[in-house]
Order: C-alpha cells, then sequence, then structure tokens
C-alpha cells in the first residue's frame, strides 16, 4: 500500500501499531467463547472483497450476512487514482448500541499492486476500524498489539437459520426482428448450510430456450432445455481430510439425455491445513460412483440406455503470494466396463508481477476426450451445428487467455479526480 489515512479517527490505538489481534494464551476456551457471543456483529457491504480471506484474519468480530442484523455496517466503495491504482474508503456505521459511532478510513493501491497486496492492505485497515467497536465489548478484554492466532473455532451464535442460506434466480432474455426471434428464459434455486463441520448444498435449475426462424412465409422453431438437480454433502475429519458425496438428476436436449441420474461417493486429502485455504491449497480429490442413464434418441454405440461405473481423480494447486497467484488443476477420468473411455484435462492460471509495473496473465485449459457415450446416432443436421444444440464428436478441446501490461510514469499520484467519468476517450 502506497498510503493509508484515517479521515474520522478510531481512537488512540493507530498510537499503538498498525495490528490487533485475539490474544487467546491466558484464557480458557469455554470463557473465550462466552466473550466471543458478545462480538460486535458486522456485515461487510462489499462486493469484490475476499470474504474466507478477511473472516480468517480478523476473528474477534461475528460476521451477518443482513445489513439489518448488525451492529456495525461497513460499506466499502472504490474510486481509480490518477496513477492507476484504487482509493478504497471503508466507512464504519454503527447502530443497535453502538449507534452514533462512526469512522472513515482510507488506503490507496499501487497500480503495481497484486491481489494479495490489495486484500492484505483492506484487512489492516478494517482491523483498525473495527477495534472501535471491539473494544466496547467483553471481546476487549483479549485484545492485544501483537498478532498470535491460536486454533479456536469460531463463536457460537445463535441462529434461527442454523447456518442455512437460500437464494433464488430468474433471468429472461427475449429479442426479434420480421424474421427472427429468441426467447431464453431459467432459474434456479439454491440451499447451502456450511459450519466447520460440513458443507451441504441443494441446487435444482432449469434453462428453455427457443428460436424461431421465417424463411418463405414459413415458420420453424427450434426449442432446447436442460434441466437438473445437484446436492454436495462434505463432512470434515479434520484439517486435511474430508468426505462427501455428489448427487445430481439432469436432462438436456444438447446432451441427448432424457434423463439422468448419477450418486458419486468421494474424499479428498489436502497437503496444507483448511485453515490455510485463502493463502495455498494442495487437495486431491478422489470420487467413484454410478450413473444411470436414459438416451433421448439411439446413441452412436446403439443404446437407448445404460448404468455407468467410474471414477475421477483430481489434483489442485493454488497458491496467492506477494508475487501474485497461480493455480494448476489435473484431472482425469474413465468408465470401468471400458478403460478405453476416458477424460483428461489440464488447466493452468496465472497472475504474476515479473518486475516493477510490467504483469503478466495465463488462463489455459486442454482437454483429451475419450467418452462422448450420449452421442446421437446419425448425422447432424445444418441448424443443430450451426445454433450448437447437438454435442458434436471431438477427440480434444482447449481454449487459452493471454494478458501482458506495463505501466510506468508517476506512482504518488494518489488524487481523485471524478470530472468526466473515467472516460478514455
Amino acid at each position: 500500500m502506497k498510503y493509508m489515512k484515517q479521515v474520522a479517527g478510531a481512537g488512540i490505538i493507530l498510537l499503538f501499531g498498525l495490528g490487533t489481534s485475539n490474544s487467546y494464551s491466558q484464557v480458557e476456551p469455554d470463557s473465550l467463547q462466552a466473550w466471543l457471543s458478545d462480538a460486535p456483529r458486522v456485515f461487510l457491504d462489499c462486493n469484490r472483497c475476499d470474504h474466507d480471506y478477511i473472516q480468517t484474519e480478523i476473528t474477534f468480530v461475528n460476521y451477518v450476512r443482513d445489513r439489518k442484523q448488525a451492529q456495525v455496517h461497513v460499506l466499502v466503495t472504490t474510486q481509480r487514482t490518477g496513477s492507476g491504482g484504487r482509493e478504497y474508503t471503508l466507512t464504519f456505521i454503527g447502530r443497535e448500541k453502538f449507534i452514533g459511532m462512526a469512522d472513515t478510513l482510507k488506503f490507496v493501491s499501487g497500480n503495481t499492486d497484486t491481489g494479495n497486496d490489495i486484500r492484505q492492505g483492506y484487512v489492516t485497515t478494517l482491523k483498525l476500524g473495527l477495534v472501535r467497536f471491539a473494544a466496547k465489548t467483553p471481546v476487549a478484554k483479549q485484545i492485544s498489539i501483537s498478532h498470535q492466532k491460536q486454533e479456536v473455532g469460531p463463536a457460537e451464535v445463535k441462529d434461527k437459520w442454523n447456518h442455512w442460506v437460500f437464494r433464488i434466480s430468474a433471468r429472461g432474455f427475449f429479442s426479434g426482428q420480421k424474421q427472427s426471434s429468441s426467447l431464453s428464459i431459467g432459474g434456479s434455486f439454491s440451499a447451502s448450510h456450511v459450519t466447520d463441520n460440513w458443507k451441504i448444498r441443494l441446487s435444482p435449475r432449469a434453462d428453455y430456450s427457443r428460436r424461431s426462424f421465417t424463411i418463405d412465409d414459413e415458420t420453424q422453431s427450434l426449442p432446447d432445455h436442460s434441466y437438473g438437480f445437484a446436492s454436495t454433502f462434505v463432512r470434515s475429519i479434520n484439517e486435511h481430510w474430508s468426505v462427501g458425496s455428489f448427487q445430481g438428476a439432469s436432462s438436456s436436449t444438447f446432451s441427448n439425455t432424457k434423463l439422468q441420474v448419477a450418486f458419486t461417493p468421494a474424499f479428498e486429502y489436502n497437503l496444507f491445513p483448511y485453515s490455510e485455504s485463502t493463502r495455498r491449497e494442495l487437495r486431491f480429490l478422489y470420487r467413484i460412483g454410478a450413473r444411470k442413464i436414459q438416451y433421448r434418441k439411439e446413441t452412436v454405440f446403439d443404446k437407448t440406455e445404460e448404468t455407468l461405473l467410474g471414477h475421477e481423480l483430481s489434483v489442485t494447486l493454488e497458491t496467492t503470494q506477494t508475487w501474485g497467484s497461480i493455480e494448476f488443476s489435473l484431472e482425469g477420468s474413465n468408465f470401468f466396463h471400458d478403460f478405453s473411455k476416458n477424460r483428461l484435462t489440464f488447466f493452468a492460471e496465472l497472475e504474476m508481477r515479473l518486475f516493477k509495473g510490467f504483469s503478466l496473465t495465463l488462463v489455459g485449459s486442454y482437454s483429451r476426450i475419450r467418452d462422448q457415450l450420449s452421442l446421437t446416432k446419425g448425422d447432424a443436421e445444418t441448424e443443430d451445428v450451426l445454433l450448437l444444440r447437438r454435442e458434436l464428436a471431438t477427440s480434444f478441446e482447449y481454449f487459452s487467455f493471454v494478458r501482458l501490461s506495463y505501466t510506468f510514469g508517476s506512482i504518488f499520484s494518489s488524487v481523485v479526480n471524478s470530472r468526466f467519468g473515467n472516460s478514455r476517450n
């Protein structure tokens, strides 16, 4: 961070240093949990923040998803600076017993700062603002100047929803002209339950689209649909192991499946502790299961329905460092009845600051495909190919993305000037 300032003071705590933390060594866990249950309830009003990292680094408050339940509302706004960085403004608004308390803190990121630099600066600033509120609660007795994290779980607070979060979404798209029209509608629902011991997700969805064309006074409609239900159950065993299962049912005109039902038990090993997941992960995930499929049309293997047994192994490395971030994954799968029916996928993403002002981003994926068992028998019609309404035979697929950028000039321009917006013309 090139610069940090406080607009409305967060008290003389700033005189003691830039960090605050929880000191647990002198307190019994039961007593500590009692204090944490009275910790300030905080709502983070920020769309692009790394919430997992924030909650891992700042553990002396309780986080809520509903702003109306918060005692401290943290509103985050950003503006671009003249040097290409960003000015982050964190406004702390007290509610309930903190009514009338308010602070505004700011920090500015430079144009060469990585995502890790920015989130560290954000957490440091957020800590400073929250300490003033925490100081008025029993948690204050557990706040010290030095930072020494201990293995103490999140506070046990009363939650009438029992950590369940629900989300409903719907979409619609309509367009047309004299000789053609297009309709696309869809919706989804999700229910998730995440605690230290369990991770559960349920998500039904539905999508329908139709394209209509009028040629020589004759109208032809081409419908397409995809419906499905997926669920995931994961049970934590310890800091490295977890077990669970994936279940699902789906139907798709594109994939030639009238009905597909699958059940896949799985287990995962993380070389690094899960508590470090916001910084680094090396996960080995193994799945083995069965799927029952009814096809809409006869396949190239002369099947109208079948039961398939198979397994899948994936290895994923993710790490975020001061120089940037990197992610690699390798995934392989095959069916037991015929090992030649397999798939191998490699994915890589690299964001790296090579030297001051120069950054490189590489994203790429390649799949070798040998497991297209649902392909429809017979040649594809022209409109199916052009409109991507039918899965086509292929032995591979790939995509890639490359970005290079170099920024130079003044690094001290922290002035924000919003006149004429941010137009580049």
